[in-house]
């Protein structure tokens, strides 16, 4: 699967995606983006999974109709999100197109 990270996402989370080509939005050169071109850019790309922390693309973003999925992280805390890297693996593997989930610390 090609992953995207959004900013704020922490990078060593990236290690334990074995299997999936990730890269951030910083690498993409897309830091910049607003969510809505930054969701067109990825898909026109091929990207199938945007993971990100941003707590709002949810309320700012109408999803219908996206190919990418989408996985919220809510924190930034590398410390607690290590702790459940086994849960976002296993969310990121069943994730399918279009879906949407938050994963909660």
């Amino acid at each position: 699967m090609k992953i995207l990270f959004d900013q704020g996402v922490p990078r060593p989370l990236r290690r334990y995606l074995t299997g999936h080509l990730v890269n951030t939005t910083a690498e993409r050169g897309w830091s910049t983006l607003e969510n809505g071109v930054l969701l067109d850019r990825a898909e026109e790309d091929g990207y199938q999974l945007l993971i990100t922390t941003d707590q709002s693309l949810r309320h700012q973003q109408n999803f219908a109709g996206r190919k990418i999925a989408i996985l919220v992280l809510l924190s930034t805390a590398w410390p607690l999100i290590q702790l459940r890297v086994e849960e976002i693996q296993a969310v990121v593997n069943e994730m399918p197109p279009g879906d949407y989930k938050e994963i909660s610390f």
